[in-house]
Formats: C-alpha cells, sequence, structure tokens
C-alpha cells in the first residue's frame, strides 16, 4: 500500500500514528527552546527608550539642569563684584568683606551735568574707607571694566567681595548651647531678593538670634546687596546653608526646638503663642508663595500676624522683624 498523498491542509509534522489510528507522542525540543518562549517584560517608557524624541528631550532637560547647577557653583565660588557708586560707598562704611577696590581711569562719562562733583566726592570717601582698611586699589581702563563688568551700570567703581563662608546647619545649635540663652534660629524658606534676606539678618541680629538659615537651592544667599542690606549684623551672626531644609527643621526638632512658620493663614495669632521663651526655630516663607508644602508639614505650630483685611500680606522681611520683636520680649 503506497503512501498517503499529502492534501490541502494536512501538515508534515504530524505525529506518528499507530495501527489502530491514534497519534503517539512526538520527540520535545528538552527545554533548548524555553528562552524563546520567555517574554521580555513590559515596554519602557519613552524617555528610556534609546533613539526615542521623548528620551532625547528628556536628556536636554537633564544636561541643561546640571550645566545651571555648574555654573551656580562656580558663580558661589568666585568672588563677586559689587558695582556703583552708592552701593561700594555704603558697602565700605558697613565693612562688608572686601579683597579690592577697582577705579576706572579716565572719563567713565556721567550722562548729566553736575554729577562731576558728587562723583568725586563718592569716589574720595570710597578711596579713603578702602585704604583705612589696607584694601588693594586696582585701577583700570573703562573698556576692561566693562567687560568685568558684563555690560552693567558700573560708574567707574566696583568693590570686589569673596564668596560667602556659610556655617553648617548644626553649627547654629552647638552656638546656641555655648550662649547660655535658649536657642533661637529664624529659617528662610524661599526668600529670592537678597534685601529681604539682609534685612532678616539685621532683625536676627537685633533681637539677640543665633543665625540664619538659608536653602541652598531656589534661594538667594549671601551676596554684597544682602551683606549691604545687613547694615554689618552679617558680621555678627552667622547664616548657615541646608541641602534640604524640611530634614534640617527635623533635625532641629531632635535637638528640642520647636519649629514655628510664619504665614498670613496660620492658625494661632502672633501674640496668643507662648513658646517663644524656649528653644525655637522660626520659620519664614517667601512673600506672595508663602511656605512650601513640605516645610510647613515640619511646621509644629504656624501663627499669623493679624494685620488690616486691605493689606493683602506683609513684606517678609516686615515680617520676620515683627515676629524676631515678639520672641526679644518673650525672652527678657
Amino acid at each position: 500500500m503506497g503512501a498517503e498523498p499529502l492534501m490541502a491542509g494536512n501538515s508534515q509534522r504530524r505525529g506518528r500514528s499507530d495501527g489502530a489510528g491514534k497519534k503517539r507522542a512526538t520527540a520535545g525540543t528538552g527545554g533548548k527552546n524555553r528562552r524563546s518562549l520567555v517574554g521580555r517584560g513590559a515596554t519602557p517608557p519613552a524617555e528610556a527608550r534609546p533613539g526615542h524624541p521623548a528620551q532625547r528631550k528628556a536628556a536636554a532637560v537633564a544636561h541643561a539642569r546640571s550645566e545651571r547647577a555648574r555654573a551656580r557653583a562656580r558663580s558661589e565660588e568666585t568672588p563677586e563684584l559689587l558695582l556703583g557708586r552708592n552701593p561700594v560707598v555704603e558697602a565700605l562704611r558697613a565693612r562688608i568683606p572686601a579683597t579690592a577696590l577697582y577705579v576706572v581711569t579716565g572719563d567713565v562719562g556721567s550722562g548729566r551735568a553736575g554729577a562731576k562733583t558728587a562723583t568725586d566726592e563718592r569716589i574720595t570717601e570710597a578711596l579713603g574707607l578702602a585704604a583705612d582698611r589696607g584694601l588693594p586699589l586696582l585701577e583700570v581702563g573703562k573698556a576692561e571694566f566693562d567687560r568685568m563688568s558684563q555690560g552693567a551700570l558700573h560708574q567707574g567703581i566696583g568693590l570686589q567681595v569673596p564668596p560667602y563662608d556659610y556655617a553648617h546647619p548644626d553649627d547654629l545649635i552647638d552656638l546656641a548651647r555655648n550662649s547660655g540663652r535658649p536657642p533661637l534660629l529664624v529659617a528662610l524658606d524661599g526668600v529670592t531678593d537678597p534685601r529681604n534676606l539682609g534685612a532678616v539678618v539685621r532683625s536676627a541680629a537685633a533681637f539677640d538670634a543665633h543665625g540664619v538659615v538659608v536653602p541652598q537651592r531656589r534661594a538667594v544667599g549671601m551676596t554684597a546687596s544682602a551683606w549691604r542690606t545687613s547694615a554689618g549684623a552679617a558680621a555678627r551672626i552667622p547664616v548657615a546653608r541646608a541641602v534640604n531644609l524640611a530634614r534640617t527643621l527635623g533635625s532641629y526638632q531632635d535637638a528640642g526646638l520647636q519649629t514655628v512658620g510664619l504665614a498670613g493663614d496660620g492658625d494661632v495669632d502672633l501674640h496668643e503663642y507662648d513658646g517663644f521663651a524656649d528653644p525655637v526655630a522660626l520659620v519664614v516663607g517667601a512673600e506672595g508663595t508663602g511656605l512650601s508644602r513640605l516645610v510647613r508639614e515640619k511646621c509644629d505650630v504656624v501663627v499669623r500676624i493679624p494685620i488690616d483685611r486691605d493689606t493683602e500680606s506683609l513684606n517678609v522681611s516686615v515680617a520676620a522683624g515683627i515676629a524676631l520683636y515678639a520672641a526679644g520680649m518673650a525672652r527678657r
């Protein structure tokens, strides 16, 4: 009897048939092809797929952030140039740290009649103050100083200010414990105006606070403008920089301080809070945005300053000054 011819739909891989028409088992692979049957897992997001437009965009954003961080670090490690006749004279009067005084030789152009006498008086005073401190006097040409100041208005004079030497947040606790007084610290959350920072530092020094803490990111540091606004108080009170302000507040709580937030929608009126005589970290948010969520969650209590309903809010440095005055009165 000849072989059965293949018909349409028949398969050559059919199992062998015994005499009763039943199929017998065919030989398996022995597990050799098991890997080919295993799935490859979930499809990765577009940002993680090499060559995908979303991945290229995410990489570009990450690179830009990295460059901004490096630029910020470089700017904090290099001296700052404080420009202008009045700012330079005020900074020298306040005895902010400085390393050199630059003066442009020749005509810098006043732009208005009668300005030469005033210019001479302010520059003469700046020269005298710098000489009293033994600061080097460096004369430069206008073109060179234009380049150094990156085109900003300089009025022919500039003061070189070294980078600020920040304390560690834990150093403020040690300083407070050695003072014999209950710790009083001020933490600023997201304040970006150097004049506000300088004014808060000035108030903190006036009411015997032990130090001021500012975040490392998304906040202003101790620039020359902040130094000048502090009117020399920054030389008497340390300013610390926290990598994570919420975590720093947590460490202050562990050290026995009560964290007191200050916000317009606080739960307790300032005059009703009776804990300022105890160890306290006063937390002040930025004007407009206020305290961030994570920082507010780290506050044991949030107080408010009652103000007239027609006034939307107080300037951050004014609000901090009022709260520090209340703390100072409670400690007398």
